[in-house]
């Protein structure tokens, strides 16, 4: 890996048109494995794309001939432009309107068969990673996810390689406390989701008691901009009685089955357009999470395919 301080964008002396397309080689074949870094530390692939512009301009002003490993060097780019962003995005969700949920992603089934890529950005992990702060969710990203070795790490956090290993070793605790209890095959997923979706769809609210969990937690994420329950409700007593209600928009709304953020998931149609992604969390055979996503402003990336890669 080169020296220690990246230069930036602005700083770039002109360069051969040779160099250039290097430049743009190395960055297109690492660029999805750059997205899946900065969405997992994130959780919204519009704040990932926008750091993978910054890191690109950045990467643009490098003179290769000095870097040793370019995709650590490159996968350092994105962990800072993607802390910087984390601290924003932070101060963002303090205002926020409602729960806040990270970005769904339709992925492709390729995703669902790496089990550890599967489980680091299905919406209970992101949601897990976000009680860790910007620095700990660097570092168990980086280690665990895409296990860089702990001197790679300390150079892209700025911390010595002591103090990720510490750093880490904490993040990894408080992850295990409260991440799902076990690994859920898809196969399980999808039974829970089609009896869920048979319930909605019928009304029937014997059977959603039979799969929600008793203390599910149910988080609806509308962004102010579309109505969502404006804290999480808890239990299925009242859970229940809210997925039932969804008979009541008729024809005009159907659920179809997807494969989001690497797991089984239901998109609801309303009128002929996409009005929820509904994602879940299973412990022990229930469903002990539902999360809605509502907010229009996050539902793009449910409509096409997003490539992730570890």
């Amino acid at each position: 890996m080169s020296e220690r301080n990246e230069p930036t964008a602005d700083t770039a002396e002109p360069r051969a048109d040779g160099e250039v397309d290097s430049a743009t080689k190395v960055f297109v074949t690492h660029r999805n494995l750059l997205f899946t870094v900065a969405y997992e530390m994130l959780g919204s692939a519009a704040d990932a794309e926008d750091a993978l512009q910054e890191t690109w301009l950045r990467w643009t002003a490098v003179d290769l001939d000095t870097v040793r490993d370019q995709r650590a060097y490159l996968v350092r780019i994105t962990t800072r432009q993607a802390l910087d962003r984390l601290r924003t995005l932070g101060r963002r969700k303090e205002s926020y309107v409602g729960p806040w949920l990270p970005e769904p992603l339709l992925t492709a089934p390729d995703v669902a068969e790496d089990v550890e890529l599967a489980d680091s950005v299905s919406m209970a992990m992101l949601l897990v990673l976000e009680t860790l702060t910007p620095v700990e969710r660097a570092v168990f990203v980086l280690r665990d996810v895409f296990d860089l070795d702990y001197e790679e790490i300390a150079q892209a956090v700025d911390k010595s390689a002591g103090a990720v290993r510490q750093i880490a070793h904490r993040a990894r605790s408080h992850v295990a406390a409260r991440r799902p209890r076990e690994v859920v095959s898809a196969t399980e997923t999808r039974s829970a989701l089609e009896a869920f979706q048979r319930a909605v769809t019928t009304g029937d609210l014997r059977i959603l008691l039979d799969i929600l969990a008793p203390d599910v937690v149910f988080l609806g994420d509308g962004g102010g901009i579309k109505e969502a329950a404006p804290a999480p409700i808890v239990g299925a007593d009242r859970v229940a009685p809210i997925a039932a209600g969804l008979r009541r928009l008729g024809d005009a709304m159907s659920l179809q089955p997807a494969q989001v953020n690497g797991h089984p998931a239901l998109i609801l149609w309303l009128d002929g357009e996409i009005d929820t992604v509904i994602a879940v969390r299973i412990d022990n055979g229930r469903i002990t999470g539902l999360y809605a996503v509502r907010n229009p402003e996050k539902l793009s990336r449910v409509e096409q395919q997003t490539t992730l890669h570890r």
